[in-house]
């Protein structure tokens, strides 16, 4: 025995070790040392959580115990295909009997032959059941993982009126079987990496091996490597350690909870990440087209499909500027606005006691809070409540001469217009730069606007997502098929964006008419 193991063994409080630390020590030849040692790692009988059955098998007369972690395994899936099985064995104990049994008793899909308690316990908080037999130096992990999971439903974030309607789920399973629904190819590649110094987490890295980037996917992988954390749970956690720009409003990453459009992100040559506890799909590089389009623009024809996109980019726009115009015209240019109705806003501001720039951070603040509790309120009271509480607090204040009635047309027309926009990164970091600009506007009017928008162009054609620039292919240009504000038709999409450098760069062949 090891001297660590020694140490653990003599100080039972010095069993909670992290993953990263339990040691990689070949198991014994004695059953009830092993067993001890696992029990120890485990922090038993402190805990309860490590189940052992122990047996005899008849037809060598050997010892053996399984092991697997409650909650973790599938009981009924270890009696099945692992107790009775091992139970009714008719072995002649010759040749090594370990992988006989591996490969002629058990029944269940997967398993394989372990020599370390490092293994041993990373198998075993991942689902598998550990078999044990006195005797031998190695052991056998059966691929028998159990964790509740909820069925496959609809998406609650990005609803299409035409399209498919299921939604990845916590099972990291259920969401790869999701995605080979939709992209029947064998070439799609799904590696595994792990995540997590003390509460390991497997993350799938899915690719299409024909298609995507050997570098972009080396790159992906090598940052995943070099997370240093001692739990990840989520991939919202490790969005935020893998992307280059932790403290930017752009994202580097997007994510969707819709197997469709992870499956058309593959075919252009981006990298999909999946993980256990998490219902979405986390999709690197991106652009910002990746952000500004919907699953449903390709569902719907050629100009319904552009017709949104118009009043997307529409709505982008005045929710990104239309309080930082208004704030403008009425303090710096009141001569762009006509003499009627120039009029009419000084008779409504007439008794408002702040200034302009006041009163429309007001509302903008207050906006934001009614936003915020209509997340948080339980369901059924969400949406009344927003609605409701805008209404009266907007009648209100106007009555009791806070605030302009026109200005709360623009927070409302503001307002709707952040919700049509797809992404909600992309709604969040245009609700964020509309402060921005708000200040600007206070201070220079249109040319403090007309500064922050350019600063804003330059920061945004200068950054990268995983080595792809931001606003690629329109700038810098690259060939492609042009679905960037307006979509072409589908036959005319041939050309994958040369910004991912695929390896395939052509969909189909050429049929006429230039795709880039």
């Amino acid at each position: 025995m090891s001297d660590f193991l020694k140490k653990l063994f003599s100080d039972p409080a010095e069993g909670s070790v992290p993953m990263n630390q339990v040691p990689k020590e070949p198991f014994s030849d004695q059953l009830d040392d092993n067993i001890r040692q696992l029990e120890e790692l485990f922090l038993v009988p402190k805990n309860d959580a490590l189940k052992s059955r122990a047996m005899k098998i008849p037809s060598v007369n050997r010892r053996a115990t399984v092991l697997f972690v409650a909650g973790a395994a599938d009981t009924d899936m270890i009696n099945d295909h692992v107790i009775r099985p091992l139970l009714a064995s008719r072995l002649d104990g010759e040749g090594q009997l370990v992988g006989e049994i591996k490969d002629n008793i058990l029944t269940v899909s997967g398993s394989e032959v372990i020599a370390d308690f490092r293994e041993a316990v990373r198998r075993l908080i991942n689902g598998s059941a550990i078999i044990l037999i006195d005797g031998e130096k190695s052991a056998i992990a059966a691929d028998t993982a159990g964790f509740e999971k909820r069925s496959v439903g609809e998406p609650t974030r990005e609803i299409v009126v035409k399209g498919p309607n299921h939604a990845f789920v916590e099972a990291v399973d259920v969401n790869k079987s999701l995605i080979r629904r939709q992209l029947k190819d064998h070439r799609l590649v799904s590696e595994t990496v792990t995540v997590g110094n003390e509460s390991p987490q497997d993350v799938s890295v899915l690719y299409l091996d024909n298609i995507a980037d050997k570098e972009l996917v080396r790159n992906v992988k090598d940052r995943l490597a070099k997370v240093d954390k001692d739990a990840i749970l989520t991939l919202a956690a490790l969005e935020e350690l893998i992307e280059e720009r932790p403290y930017s409003l752009f994202p580097s990453t997007v994510t969707t909870e819709r197997p469709d459009r992870a499956s058309s992100f593959l075919l252009e040559g981006h990298v999909v990440l999946l993980m256990d506890n998490s219902p979405d799909a986390l999709i690197a590089p991106i652009t910002f087209w990746s952000l500004f389009h919907t699953a449903e623009d390709h569902f719907l024809r050629w100009a319904y499909g552009n017709f949104a996109r118009i009043m997307r980019l529409i709505a982008l726009f005045i929710a990104l500027l239309v309080p930082a115009l208004y704030l403008a015209v009425i303090t710096f240019h009141p001569e762009m606005i006509p003499t009627d109705l120039l009029l009419a806003i000084a008779g409504t501001r007439e008794r408002v006691p702040f200034p302009s720039f006041l009163e429309l951070l007001l509302l903008e603040i207050t906006f934001e809070i009614l936003r915020e509790a209509g997340l948080r309120v339980p369901t059924p009271l969400g949406p009344t409540m927003g609605i409701v509480g805008a209404l009266i607090l907007g009648q209100a204040a106007v009555e009791a001469n806070l605030v302009s009635p026109l200005l709360v047309v623009v927070i409302a027309i503001t307002g709707l217009s952040s919700f049509a926009l797809p992404d909600l990164g992309l709604s969040v970091m245009v609700r964020l730069l509309r402060f921005g600009f708000l200040f600007a506007a206070h201070l220079l009017g249109f040319v403090g606007i007309a500064l922050g928008f350019a600063a804003l162009l330059a920061y945004a054609v200068s950054i990268k997502s995983f080595g792809v620039p931001f606003f690629s292919p329109l700038t810098p240009h690259m060939p492609s098929s042009r679905d960037l504000f307006l979509r072409p038709i589908l036959k005319k999409q041939w050309q994958r964006p040369e910004s991912l450098s695929p390896q395939e760069d052509k969909r189909v062949e050429q049929r006429g008419g230039d795709g880039s």
